[in-house]
């Protein structure tokens, strides 16, 4: 817009002016944010490299105790439009689950590298116990003849076979120990796991005691599908960032630096199923429990969250600037305006390059201090005044500050935020409370023929 020659440019024009430019940078901060999103799914991608083959986040099923056996069913069939009912011997399976299960997990974390990206692998020494006991088949209207109690199996799974590696696991049930089949024929687990036949009929009325032991790698997390009785879960480790999600809480834990440990119990009444079926129990998802080993600090989501406030840095660096230029009479052009926020967006990509680098909280510190360097000494040169460029350091330096307790206390963000823009027009209203704003930005002689 164009102003008559030898006329000053209103406020009210000025902060137009200023408003715009302000909303060009929106542009900017919207491709930070981009980048941002970009950033975060290579780091995704690289993370899914670095553990590729070594094994998928882990859930543990079973184990049942699967018997065999036959079943006369009628069935309706209909031929040459008549129908008439036929009886039918089907195969079919019980599954028995645990009367009582105990785990042992020993979680071994790993922090593996590639480049600049990192993620969390484990080896967990997994150790399995407990007793089963044969049903009541008469009660399940099955007859006891028509089990077959010698090809009786036992079934345990894992989420991903891959993660067994070289690992050599162990069966013993009654103190012997029995050879394993690959695979373990779960839906719950994706028939991922291992088998082993009994080889002798079990007898009736004796609890059958197993004992099982493997090692399992795998990625973030590791969790167990409950199914059992009385299911008891003991899972400890080195990391001390542990965190506990699932349909149970572990009814005790401990986490300290030095790692944590944690224990779940859950029995069947809990799950709302009886622990003998006719077919494999369907897996309830929300019965789950499990244990991730998290990263406390996700640089891109504080780096993501820390953009969002660009508006708030330019908007007050711009209103300081405006102030000065409206009540110090120090004239600041638009394209000192632009490249002052252009300093201010240039922030959070140095934020993100270093922290990609050096860590989240060195990276800001590093950063911050780039910009509040840079654009003070623009300042002061713009305004000719070194306490001009002092106080817009001091503002800024007050910025960052605030924002870094904003990112960490993710809680309070709205409230330290709604405060700091009450002081923030609170100083603008004082600042301003004696402007006559009709006079400012007119000549002398203008104020005059007025």
């Amino acid at each position: 817009m164009a102003l008559a020659p030898g006329r000053s440019a209103t406020p009210s024009y000025k902060f137009a002016v200023v408003v715009l430019l302000g909303l060009l940078l929106a542009v900017p901060l919207f491709s930070v944010y981009l980048l941002v999103y970009d950033r975060e799914s290579q780091s995704s991608a690289a993370r899914s490299s670095i553990v590729e083959g070594w094994g998928q986040p882990q859930r543990l099923a079973g184990p049942f105790l699967v018997l065999p056996f036959s079943q006369l069913v009628q069935t309706r069939v209909n031929e040459g439009g008549r129908e008439f009912s036929r009886t039918e011997q089907q195969e079919r399976e019980l599954f028995v689950a645990p009367s009582s299960l105990a785990i042992e997990t020993a979680i071994a974390p790993e922090l593996r590298r590639r480049s600049i990206y990192e993620a969390v692998v484990y080896t967990a020494d997994v150790r399995q116990s407990g007793f089963f006991r044969l049903p009541d088949l008469a009660a399940l209207n099955i007859d006891p003849a028509t089990i077959r109690l010698s090809e009786a199996e036992l079934r345990v799974g894992v989420s991903s076979a891959k993660g067994l590696g070289g690992s050599q696991p162990v069966v013993r049930v009654d103190g012997r120990s029995l050879p394993l089949i690959p695979g373990s024929s779960l839906s719950q687990s994706q028939s991922s796991g291992f088998s082993a036949r009994l080889g002798a009929a079990p007898a009736a009325g004796v609890p059958i005691r197993f004992e099982i032991a493997y090692a399992l790698r795998g990625h973030d997390s590791l969790g167990v599908q409950p199914a059992a009785q009385d299911t008891r879960w003991r899972a400890t480790s080195r990391w001390p960032h542990p965190s506990f999600v699932g349909g149970f809480l572990p009814v005790s834990r401990s986490v300290s630096d030095q790692g944590f440990a944690a224990e779940w119990r859950i029995g069947n009444l809990a799950l709302n199923r009886p622990i003998v079926s006719i077919g494999e129990p369907a897996a309830v998802e929300t019965d789950a429990v499990a244990v991730n080993l998290i990263n406390p600090v996700n640089l891109y989501d504080e780096v993501n969250r820390a953009t969002k406030y660009g508006f708030l840095f330019v908007g007050f660096t711009f209103v300081a600037l405006l102030m000065f230029d409206v009540i110090g009479g120090a004239p600041v052009a638009g394209p000192a305006y632009l490249l002052v926020g252009a300093g201010l967006v240039l922030f959070f990509v140095l934020l993100l390059a270093f922290a990609e680098v050096i860590g989240f909280t060195p990276a800001y510190l590093l950063a911050a201090a780039a910009i509040v360097g840079l654009v003070s000494a623009y300042c002061a040169a713009i305004l000719r005044s070194w306490r001009g460029g002092g106080l817009i350091a001091g503002m800024l330096a007050a910025l960052y500050a605030v924002l870094y307790v904003l990112l960490s206390l993710e809680a309070y963000a709205l409230l330290i935020g709604s405060l700091l823009l009450f002081v923030a027009l609170a100083a603008v209203m004082y600042l301003t409370r004696n402007i006559d704003w009709r006079a400012v930005g007119r000549r002398p002689q203008d104020a005059i023929a007025s």
